[in-house]
C-alpha cells in the first residue's frame, strides 16, 4: 500500500480525508506544540488514545516528569497490549519522532497481527514554538527544533520501518479540515450471512466441481464453446472455494475458469491457498519451484492466451487469505486459522491461513508434520478449512477439514452452511498419487465409487479443558446475550461437575431454575394465576398455556437408540450394554446407581420404541426435560430430616404445651386466647404433614417411580425451542399410552389472556388442583425461545398453592404477620437467575442439536451450575 501525503491546503479548499483500517494501532508522530492531543480529541474516543504524558502522571503524579518516561512507557505499551489483543483501535498520542520509539510500537501491532498507521502532525516550527509558549512547562525552543530535525530526516523512511499507512499534514487549516473514513478490512465480511456451500480443494478437478456444484442445486451456465463459466444457485445460495483450485488435476484452467465466473457474477467467494500464491509467483517471474504439477497448470493458461492468463493472474493475486464472516460465527481459511488470529492482518496471518504450521518433524512418508491447531481450538465461530487431505470430513472442536482428496481418488466435498452438513461426490479417477495414503494405507479403498450423499458429520467426543470452565468467564449466548460467570461461581461449578457429578460426556444440558409470579398483594394467598398472566401480559405475551405442576424432582433424560449411537455420538460404553443413556438431577448428579438406572432406561426405550419417535424425529438420541415421581423417590432423606423432622418435634411442644394450658384453665387461669393460637398452630401442623405425606408413596427399585415428560429437549440436529408446548405435551402424552405404568401424564389449559373466560377458566382449574392437594401450575408462553417487550421471557412461572407453601415457608405462615412479611420477598434476583440459566440452556441445545464438541457445551453446563451458587432465596 502506497504511502499517502496530503499538499497543503488553503483554507477554502475541500477538507482532507483520512483512510484508517476498522482495526489499526495509529501512531500520531510530530513535535512537541504540533496539536496531536487535540487531533486525537478531535477524532477518537477518549478511550481509545493513550497519552505519554497521561501515563507519567499516572507512574509520577506529574505528566512532565521526564524521568519517569521509561515506567509511563511500559504502562501504555501494557495497555496498548491488552487493547489490541481484544481487537480493539488504538491511539498512541506521544512525540514518537525517534526511530526506536516507533520501533516498539511497530513490533506491538505485529505481535497482535494488527496494522501501524502513522498520522504525521508536520506543523511549521513557528507555530509549535508559538504553542508551546501558551504552555506551562514546555520544552525548551532548542529541544522542539531537534524533534523537528529528526522528524524530518526519518519522514520518508516512515513505510520502510513497517507502517502499512502514513497519513502526513502539514498545515495548520489542513488538520482543521482533516476527516477520518474508517476502512473495512478486507476478511471482514460480517455481514455477509449466507447461505454458503464451502467447497474443499478442488486441484483442477473441474469435472467433480460442475459435478458436486449440481449436486448442491447450481445451475451452470455455459458459453459458446461448451465451458462452464458460472454457476447459480435459485435459492441464492453461494460458493465459497477454500483455495487450491489449481494443479495436480486435469484441468487447472477450466476450474479457474468457472470459479472466476461465479465470482465475478456474485455466486462464489474464494480465498487463496498455497498453490495460487505460488502460481503467481511463477507467473510474476519471481522465484518459485516449478513442479511438474504447476508446469501443467502454466502450460494450460498458455494455451488459453495471454488475456486469460493476466485474467487468472490478477484474479489468484487478489484473493484474501481469510474470510469472517456471518458476524464472526464463521470463518474460511486455506489451511485453517486459530482464534487468535480471526479478522487480523499480517503477513504472519496470511501466511498461516496459506500454508498452516508445522513442528518441524517429518512423518515416516517424508512429509512436515503439521500443527494440529484444531485439537487446541476453543473459539466460538465455526472454522472450515482444507490443505492437508483428510479420508472423511469430520468436525473437530467447532472446526472441519473439506480436503477429502478428491485429486488423490477421493471425494470433493462442500459443507451446507448454516445447516453444518456436507455433501460429497466421489472423483472419476485418482489424477495425483498421494506421498501420503489417504485412508490408512489401503489403495484399493480410494478407488471405490460412491454415489453422491449427503450426510450428517459425526463429532469427536473431544476432551474437556480446565480452563474451559474455570475463572471469570463470558459465555456469548445467541438469546440473552453475554452471561458473566465469577470466579468463586466457576469454584464451585468445578467442585460439583469434578465430584458428584456424571460422566461430563452425557451431561449436556441443565434445566433452568424457575422463579414464582409476583406476590399477591392482600387476602390469604401469596400466590395467585391472575399475578402469572399479569406477568406475561406486560412483556406483551398473550397466548399461555398453563400445566399442572408435579411434585417430584426435575429429572434429564438421555436415551440413544443403541450402545452403537452412544459410542459414536457421545464416546462412551454403556454399562451394562444395552441401556445407553442417564438420568440426572437438575445439577447433574444421577438419581439412581447403575442397575436401577438400566432398569428405567430400558422401559423409557421400549416405550419410544412403540411409539415410532426414533423414525418419526429421524433421530438416533433423545433429550427429555421430565419430573421423576414421587417426591420421596429422590428426597426420601431431605422429607424424614427436614419435613418429617419438624413436624414430630412441632406435634410433640405443642402437646406438651397445651396440656400445661388445660391445666391452668382447670385451675381457673384465662388462657382461652393463647389456647385458641397453640391449637390453630398444631393444625397448621397437621396440615403441614399432610401436605408433604401426599406426595409420598412407596417406592422399591424402579417399582412405584413414574415419569412426567413435558419437554422434548433436542434430538439429532434439531432443538426444539420454537415449537409449541401442546406437541411436546402431546408427544409426552403418547409415551403414557405406551407404558401408562411408568409415564403420567401433564394436564393443561391454553389461555388467552385477552379472553376473560378463557382466564377465568384456567384460575377455577388451578384452583381445583389446589384443593385436591395438587401443588399448583405452571404457566408458560408457547414456545420455550418467546421473545417480549424486554428481550427473552421466562420460560415458565410456577403459581403454587396455599397449603403446598406450608412445606416452603414453613406450617404457620398463614398467620397474618406472617403472610405480611413475606409478601415483601423480593423476586428480582430470582428472575434474573432464571433468564440467564435460561439462556445457557437454550444456548446448550442449539451447540448440541449442531453437533458442536464436548467442551461447548460445557462453557454452558458448567455456567448454569456456576449460577446456581448465586444467594438467592432458595424459598422462591
Amino acid at each position: 500500500m502506497t504511502e499517502t501525503e496530503t499538499e497543503d491546503a488553503s483554507t477554502d479548499s475541500p477538507g482532507t480525508e483520512l483512510e484508517l483500517p476498522e482495526l489499526a494501532l495509529i501512531v500520531l508522530v510530530g513535535a512537541s506544540g504540533s496539536g496531536k492531543s487535540t487531533f486525537a480529541a478531535r477524532h477518537f474516543p477518549r478511550t481509545q488514545v493513550l497519552s505519554s504524558d497521561h501515563c507519567r502522571a499516572m507512574v509520577a503524579d506529574d505528566p512532565t516528569d521526564q524521568d519517569a518516561t521509561a515506567d509511563a512507557f511500559d504502562v501504555l505499551h501494557h495497555i496498548a497490549g491488552k487493547r489490541l489483543a481484544a481487537g480493539r483501535v488504538t491511539v498512541v498520542d506521544a512525540t514518537n519522532v525517534h526511530s526506536h520509539a516507533r520501533q516498539s510500537l511497530i513490533r506491538l501491532a505485529r505481535e497482535h497481527d494488527v496494522l501501524p498507521v502513522a498520522v504525521v502532525l508536520d506543523m511549521p516550527e513557528r507555530l509549535c514554538l508559538r504553542r508551546n509558549a501558551e504552555r506551562p512547562e514546555a520544552p525548551e525552543p532548542g529541544v522542539v527544533r531537534r524533534q523537528r530535525k529528526e522528524l524530518r530526516d526519518s519522514l520518508k523512511g516512515l513505510r520502510r520501518e513497517g507502517f502499512r499507512r502514513v497519513h502526513v499534514l502539514r498545515s495548520e487549516s489542513e488538520v482543521d479540515s482533516t476527516a477520518l473514513r474508517w476502512t473495512r478490512l478486507f476478511n471482514n465480511r460480517r455481514a455477509d450471512t449466507g447461505p454458503f456451500d464451502v467447497i474443499g480443494d478442488v486441484h483442477g478437478c473441474r469435472v467433480e466441481l460442475e459435478a458436486l456444484l449440481t449436486e448442491l442445486g447450481y445451475r451452470l451456465r455455459h458459453d459458446a464453446d461448451g465451458n462452464a463459466v458460472d454457476a447459480e444457485h435459485p435459492a441464492g445460495r453461494r460458493a465459497i472455494l477454500l483455495g487450491d483450485l489449481v494443479d495436480r488435476g486435469l484441468d487447472s484452467a477450466g476450474t479457474l475458469r468457472l470459479v472466476m465466473g461465479m465470482a465475478e457474477s456474485g455466486n462464489a467467494l474464494a480465498i487463496i491457498g498455497n498453490h495460487e500464491h505460488k502460481l503467481v509467483k511463477a507467473l510474476d517471474s519471481r522465484k518459485v519451484r516449478i513442479s511438474e504439477s504447476l508446469r501443467e497448470t502454466l502450460d494450460q493458461l498458455d494455451e488459453l492466451g495471454a488475456d486469460f492468463r493476466r485474467r487468472a493472474r490478477d484474479f489468484c493475486d487478489g484473493l484474501t487469505a481469510h474470510y469472517v464472516l456471518d458476524g464472526g460465527n464463521l470463518v474460511v481459511a486455506h489451511a485453517g486459522l486459530p482464534e487468535r488470529y480471526h479478522g487480523r492482518a499480517s503477513g504472519r496471518v496470511r501466511a498461516f491461513a496459506m500454508y498452516g504450521d508445522t513442528t518441524g518433524e517429518t512423518d515416516e512418508w517424508g512429509l512436515p508434520v503439521r500443527y494440529p491447531w484444531a485439537k487446541d481450538y476453543r473459539g466460538s465461530a465455526t472454522v472450515l478449512y482444507g490443505h492437508t487431505p483428510v479420508a472423511e470430513a469430520e468436525w473437530v472442536n467447532n472446526t472441519m477439514c473439506l480436503d477429502t482428496g478428491c485429486v488423490f481418488g477421493g471425494e470433493l466435498t462442500a459443507l451446507r452452511y448454516p445447516e453444518r452438513r456436507t455433501v460429497s461426490v466421489p472423483a472419476e479417477r485418482v489424477y495425483s498419487e498421494p506421498a501420503r495414503p489417504l485412508r490408512g494405507g489401503d489403495s484399493a479403498g480410494r478407488n471405490e465409487r460412491h454415489a453422491p450423499t449427503e450426510r450428517a458429520p459425526r463429532r469427536e467426543p473431544g476432551t474437556l479443558d480446565l480452563g474451559d470452565v474455570s475463572g471469570r468467564r463470558v459465555v456469548h449466548t445467541n438469546h440473552h446475550g453475554r452471561v458473566t460467570i465469577g470466579v468463586e461461581q466457576s469454584a464451585a461449578a468445578l467442585e460439583v461437575l469434578s465430584r458428584f457429578a456424571i460422566d461430563p460426556r452425557l451431561l449436556l444440558y441443565l434445566p433452568p431454575t424457575m422463579p414464582p409470579c409476583s406476590t399477591v398483594t392482600e387476602g390469604e394467598l401469596l400466590e395467585h394465576p391472575e399475578r402469572a398472566f399479569a406477568d406475561y401480559r406486560h412483556q406483551g405475551v398473550r397466548e399461555l398455556v398453563c400445566q399442572e405442576k408435579h411434585m417430584g424432582s426435575r429429572a434429564v433424560v438421555l436415551l440413544c437408540r443403541d450402545d452403537r449411537t452412544a459410542r459414536e455420538r457421545f464416546g462412551i460404553e454403556p454399562r451394562p450394554s444395552g441401556t445407553p443413556g442417564t438420568i440426572h438431577t437438575r445439577t447433574g448428579r444421577a438419581f439412581f446407581d447403575d442397575s436401577t438406572s438400566a432398569t428405567l432406561l430400558a422401559r423409557v426405550h421400549a416405550a419410544v420404541g412403540r411409539t415410532g419417535l426414533w423414525e418419526e424425529l429421524d433421530t438416533d438420541w433423545l433429550l427429555l426435560d421430565t419430573e421423576l415421581l414421587p417426591w420421596n423417590a429422590k428426597a426420601a432423606g431431605l422429607i424424614d430430616e427436614r419435613y418429617a423432622g419438624t413436624a414430630t418435634a412441632a406435634e410433640s411442644a405443642l402437646r406438651s404445651t397445651l396440656r400445661s394450658l388445660r391445666e391452668a384453665e382447670r385451675r381457673g387461669v384465662d388462657v382461652a386466647a393463647l389456647r385458641t393460637r397453640f391449637e390453630a398452630g398444631q393444625t397448621d401442623v397437621e396440615r403441614f404433614r399432610a401436605a408433604y405425606r401426599s406426595y409420598c408413596h412407596p417406592v422399591d427399585g424402579t417399582e412405584g417411580v413414574r415419569l412426567a415428560p413435558f419437554r422434548v429437549l433436542a434430538s439429532e440436529g434439531r432443538a426444539y425451542r420454537d415449537t409449541e408446548q401442546e406437541w411436546h405435551l402431546a408427544t409426552a402424552d403418547r409415551l403414557a399410552e405406551a407404558d401408562p405404568e411408568l409415564f403420567r401424564t401433564t394436564r393443561r389449559r391454553a389461555v388467552d389472556i385477552e379472553d376473560t373466560g378463557s382466564v377465568a377458566a384456567a384460575t377455577e382449574w388451578w384452583e381445583e388442583l389446589t384443593a385436591e392437594g395438587g401443588e399448583g401450575m405452571v404457566v408458560k408462553p408457547r414456545t420455550a425461545a418467546l421473545r417480549g417487550r424486554n428481550g427473552l421471557v421466562q420460560p415458565g412461572v410456577k403459581v403454587r398453592g396455599r397449603e403446598y407453601l406450608r412445606l416452603v415457608y414453613g406450617p404457620e405462615y398463614t398467620e397474618p404477620h406472617n403472610l405480611e412479611r413475606l409478601r415483601k420477598r423480593s423476586l428480582g434476583r430470582k428472575r434474573s437467575l432464571a433468564l440467564r440459566e435460561h439462556g445457557l440452556g437454550l444456548e446448550a441445545l442449539d451447540r448440541l442439536a449442531g453437533g458442536e464438541p464436548l467442551w461447548r457445551l460445557h462453557e454452558c453446563v458448567s455456567a448454569v451450575l456456576a449460577l446456581e451458587s448465586d444467594p438467592v432465596d432458595p424459598r422462591l
